[in-house]
């Protein structure tokens, strides 16, 4: 939902650390692994209660997000980045409550599990629609330079980033945030249904 709005945001940062990278031969794709193995680390980091840390490897990891798709705007996109750019985010999304349920199976299981499941329904309706997208050669006028169809919902990835430093700082927590915010992926993944019956059935 804030997507857009941050990006704009940081749009010129990101390119003045972009072309330092790209000067010192770190190609986009490299920037894509090296911020998913930062994401991972949070794994084991909140698993063992260094929540404060993880946080900080949240962040790394979006960072890196932010970075790769700047430096291939700023040489060439390939399909291959787009491919890892969202494969890799999508595992990084699922790591974290993995992660808290790591930390406290009984307390966190059901909530986790929930999480994650929810986090199944933005995903498949998000990747399907681009699919379709690519097929029928249509493009995002709201994300327009991204390699895929980007379709929008309430849960994005500020929203999804927001919510796991909240459950950082608040562990406790962890299984009414992860069941609050499960719900509003439900109502996202209902919109995007709910857009695709729309634009599918009116253009077939």
């Amino acid at each position: 939902m804030f997507d857009r709005s941050l990006n704009a945001l940081l749009q010129r940062p990101l390119q003045s650390v972009a072309k330092k990278l790209l000067a010192h031969d770190v190609s986009p794709n490299q920037m894509t692994w090296i911020g998913f193995g930062m994401g991972l680390c949070a794994v084991p980091l909140i698993a063992f209660d260094y929540y404060l840390w993880a946080i900080m490897c949240i962040g790394l990891n979006r960072l890196a997000d932010g970075l790769d798709g700047t430096m291939a705007r700023l040489t060439q996109a390939t399909d291959l980045g787009a491919f890892l750019d969202i494969a890799l985010d999508f595992l990084f999304y699922a790591s974290i409550p993995l992660a808290f349920v790591l930390a406290n199976p009984v307390q966190n299981g059901l909530a986790g599990a929930l999480l994650i499941y929810s986090f199944i329904g933005t995903g498949c309706t998000f990747l399907a629609y681009a699919v379709l997208a690519a097929k029928r050669g249509e493009t995002s006028t709201v994300y327009p330079q991204k390699g895929i169809y980007y379709l929008g919902g309430l849960t994005e990835s500020t929203e999804t980033i927001a919510v796991f430093v909240l459950m950082c700082l608040f562990p406790a927590c962890f299984a009414v945030l992860a069941c609050v915010f499960a719900a509003m992926c439900a109502i996202t993944t209902a919109l995007r249904i709910r857009a695709a019956y729309t634009q599918l059935r009116i253009h077939p």
